[in-house]
């Protein structure tokens, strides 16, 4: 093996690993807050290593010409280095086990939101990343138009799926600082949270993917360019996927709240059916068994106090 196909071998084996360390990343509530530490940390050192395979990209940053494909990857390397950094800062600033004497390199209130955003903005670029070298990857692969059709077809319908999961993980109130908590599932089977994890990914990998297309067909001569709407069209039908699957399947966070309820109508049935005089009889609302306890109107403040580590960003969960 030359030297070359050696270093693109283990390239290959560290974009894989930080892969499924992202999955990892991203499914806390099922490795909990020990090990997501030190897989953070394992994360860390891959990327480090990662920036040592590819410093010959660094030092031809500033030469050649710049085309429409080479500054959107060089754009997406540099944001996706960004988030990567601010991520892993963060979250060593709220470290209990893997890095404790780093606790408080930062305030805890600042990283925690910081890290809950950027660790979500990492998700997203990574899936761009990967989706952007896909033509690459795939360039020697011979495959006639039917397999082609068909695939992009099945990856369509794969990303629109992880769109639709997207949406529902509420993951756009977190990219963009809307809310101070990850809510999070722990009674969902571990094996689904992977999944849904590997479908959100790769809704944003075939976005990378036909962006790539995009972006290396404006660099081609015009009589061998192809069809730009194509790829666009793509994209379409996987967000157009998502938002069907979000018609038929709402989110489970859209429930009615129990604080809406119109007591009054209770009242007059429970009346009616007891055959008493609404006028003489006031219904209590505690007196119904229906397992929920009646707690008054008033104001709470929400937040966890700086001592606090991991418990304020992941201690909320949907039952």
């Amino acid at each position: 093996m030359t030297k070359a196909k050696r270093n693109n071998t283990i390239k290959r084996i560290v974009d894989a690993s930080m892969t499924v360390l992202l999955l990892f990343l991203m499914a806390y509530q099922v490795t909990g807050e020990m090990v997501h530490e030190w897989l953070g940390m394992a994360m860390t050192a891959l990327v480090i290593v990662h920036q040592i395979l590819n410093r010959k990209w660094y030092g031809a940053l500033l030469r050649g010409k710049y085309t429409v494909y080479r500054t959107v990857t060089t754009a997406l390397n540099v944001l996706l280095m960004m988030s990567f950094l601010l991520t892993a800062s963060c979250g060593m600033a709220m470290s209990g086990h893997a890095v404790p004497f780093l606790y408080g390199i930062l305030p805890v209130s600042f990283a925690r939101q910081m890290h809950l955003s950027m660790s979500h903005w990492s998700f997203v670029l990574m899936g761009l990343h990967l989706g952007i070298h896909i033509p690459v990857m795939t360039a020697g692969m011979k495959w006639n138009e039917k397999t082609k059709i068909a695939l992009t077809g099945i990856f369509a319908v794969i990303g629109g799926i992880g769109s639709w999961l997207f949406m529902q993980s509420r993951i756009p109130d977190y990219l963009f600082f809307c809310v101070p908590f990850a809510f999070l599932d722990y009674e969902k089977a571990g094996g689904l949270v992977f999944l849904e994890n590997l479908l959100m990914l790769s809704f944003w990998a075939l976005i990378g993917t036909q962006a790539a297309l995009i972006c290396r067909n404006a660099a081609k001569k015009a009589e061998t360019k192809k069809n730009l709407l194509i790829p666009m069209m793509i994209i379409m039908a996987s967000v157009m996927i998502g938002i069907v699957l979000s018609l038929f399947f709402p989110s489970a966070d859209k429930e009615t709240s129990s604080g809406n309820t119109d007591w009054s109508a209770g009242s007059s049935e429970t009346q009616e059916d007891a055959g008493t005089d609404s006028a003489s009889v006031l219904f209590d609302p505690a007196s119904v068994n229906d397992g929920f306890v009646r707690i008054e109107s008033g104001s709470f403040l929400m937040d966890s106090p700086e001592s606090e580590n991991w418990l304020a960003l992941h201690g909320l969960a949907h039952n």
